[in-house]
């Protein structure tokens, strides 16, 4: 399946990175594109598809674990 490319958006201080949500069979990808732009915290706002485990053991802390999705109007 083909994925979007990730948006950076830039406010002020700071940097955010909207994604896709990987699976375990794509996480690998997922981290390394990460660590390309830099990510060293990982907001999830769906419910999670992925173990976290292998995002923290590279590096990046991961928040947001709670079951329920994030919605906006």
């Amino acid at each position: 399946m083909n994925r979007p490319a990730p948006v950076e958006i830039s406010y002020e201080n700071m940097r955010f990175l909207i994604t896709h949500n990987p699976t375990n069979a794509t996480l690998n990808k997922f981290t390394e594109e990460l660590k390309k732009y830099g990510v060293t915290t990982l907001v999830r706002v769906c419910d999670a598809t992925y173990d976290k485990a292998p995002v923290e053991k590279e590096g990046i802390h991961v928040l947001g674990t709670r079951a329920g999705c994030t919605c906006f109007d």
